[in-house]
């Protein structure tokens, strides 16, 4: 298996082709290069100039998704003779996931302290509507950081690899169809939206598996909640996925009859299918704010369909993830070396200044230290710590929140870790981000 390449910088921080790890290493123990950053690793070279280098220009793939948001760094190759759409060779493929359901509950909690401000009796404030205004193009903070967290990103990209162009898929859910899919006519024509299909849905909804045995990469079938022999309508609240074998054995019977011994199976499944559109709409009103501010960055942008990822997913027999699905977007010839690991980069955020712990009702309960460095360690930061002893034995590397007695609280892929500062390492400063390597694995294809 492949590994991810390592970014090169040049000596004054232009970006340069990415190198092998093992390159990386020969330069480094050389002394011609510099560790610039952990993650994603990057050094800068202390000997040579991009003016003195071939460089070969990658284009940045994204696949914006409801939760999380794929990246795939590629290499366009040669085009074929005969005029065919050329192959693309995978560099890096990373998946950003977001805080969206963080900041709405922030938000949810503001509002319900602000409602008490306002109710109990307390001081007066004199009413304020001049704050109430919104500008042309608001979207709700939750959604905002949808497109925030895409562009970011690709601007970071921009500054550790030659990038000639973007590449991001825009997919278009038709609410109304989805809610009722024989809804036409006048009453269709009223809405805002158009085309996506229920089916394209209800993969997404329910993560491409059988909702009754969970059987991942079969061919699946839309089954009727409650069937349409007994009344059962087609709006999406009353569809879900089955594969095959599940469905005959269904049959014409109720859901909670054919799960009889599966009461909490049922539960589930109603409540998924039942469950509102919010992540559909979050994605129709971001999928142009998105497109436009990738514009600022000066690159050419393309976009592509979902239906167009999906087509060269299965064409070149690639499984699914939010990584993978980003290599696929556009038009293409195939994918080569797409084996890779994918690097999570979760958006956790800088800190906060509320230095004190509400209680269920709003009323502080503990005070934390006005001090947000301890031992030379800020809460955010990578680090690598040694644990000496225990079950946990060994070097993990992670993101550190930091307490002012000086045991550390470090979150790895394998947990949550409890270690003294003397044991930690500073690897790189927080900046907002926490950073954790996915491997490749060997999964069903879909």
């Amino acid at each position: 298996m492949r590994q991810l390449k390592v970014f090169v910088l040049d000596r004054h921080k232009k970006p340069l082709d990415p190198c092998s790890r093992k390159r990386a290493r020969k330069l480094l123990s050389k002394g011609r290069a510099r560790i610039h950053k952990r993650f994603p690793f990057t050094i800068r070279l202390v000997d040579r100039l991009v003016e003195n280098s071939a460089v070969h220009p990658l284009t940045l793939k994204l696949d914006p998704g409801s939760k999380a948001t794929g990246a795939a760094l590629v290499l366009p190759l040669a085009e074929t003779e005969d005029g065919a759409e050329p192959d693309v060779r995978v560099i890096s493929l990373f998946e950003i996931r977001r805080r969206g359901a963080a900041i709405s509950k922030r938000l949810e909690q503001r509002k319900n302290y602000r409602h008490r401000r306002r109710s109990a009796n307390l001081r007066y404030r004199k009413p304020r509507f001049l704050n109430r205004t919104r500008p042309d193009g608001w979207l709700p903070p939750s959604v905002r950081h949808r497109a925030d967290s895409v562009v970011t990103f690709t601007v970071s990209i921009m500054k550790l690899v030659p990038l000639e162009a973007i590449a991001a898929e825009t997919v278009r859910f038709d609410t109304q169809k989805i809610l009722n899919p024989e809804i036409s006519g006048t009453e269709y024509q009223r809405g805002t939206l158009l085309g996506y299909e229920v089916r394209e849905y209800l993969l997404e909804k329910f993560g491409g598996k059988c909702s009754y045995c969970g059987k991942d990469g079969a061919p699946l079938q839309i089954d009727h909640v409650v069937p349409k022999a007994k009344g059962g309508s087609d709006r999406v609240s009353n569809l879900t996925l089955a594969c095959p074998e599940c469905n005959r054995k269904k049959g014409s019977r109720d859901l909670k009859t054919f799960l009889a011994e599966k009461p909490d199976l049922a539960d589930r499944i109603l409540k998924r299918a039942s469950a509102p559109l919010r992540d559909a709409a979050a994605v129709n009103a971001t999928r142009w704010e998105i497109y436009d501010r990738l514009k600022d960055t000066g690159l050419p942008v393309s976009i592509g369909s979902g239906g167009l990822t999906k087509f060269n997913r299965t064409r070149f027999g690639i499984p699914k993830s939010h990584a993978l699905d980003a290599a696929c977007v556009g038009r293409i010839g195939g994918v080569q070396d797409w084996k890779l690991p994918t690097l999570i980069v979760t958006c956790r955020g800088k800190g906060q200044y509320q230095r004190t712990k509400p209680d269920r009702h709003g009323f502080p309960r503990l005070r934390l230290s006005s001090a947000k460095r301890i031992h030379g360690f800020r809460t955010g930061d990578m680090v690598m710590v040694n644990v000496p002893k225990g079950k946990l034995t060994g070097t993990h590397v992670g993101r550190v929140a930091v307490r002012k007695s000086g045991s550390f609280a470090v979150t790895t892929p394998r947990g949550l870790i409890s270690s003294s500062w003397k044991h930690c390492r500073l690897l790189q400063k927080g900046n907002g981000y926490g950073y954790e390597m996915e491997p490749y694995r060997e999964r069903a294809q879909l």
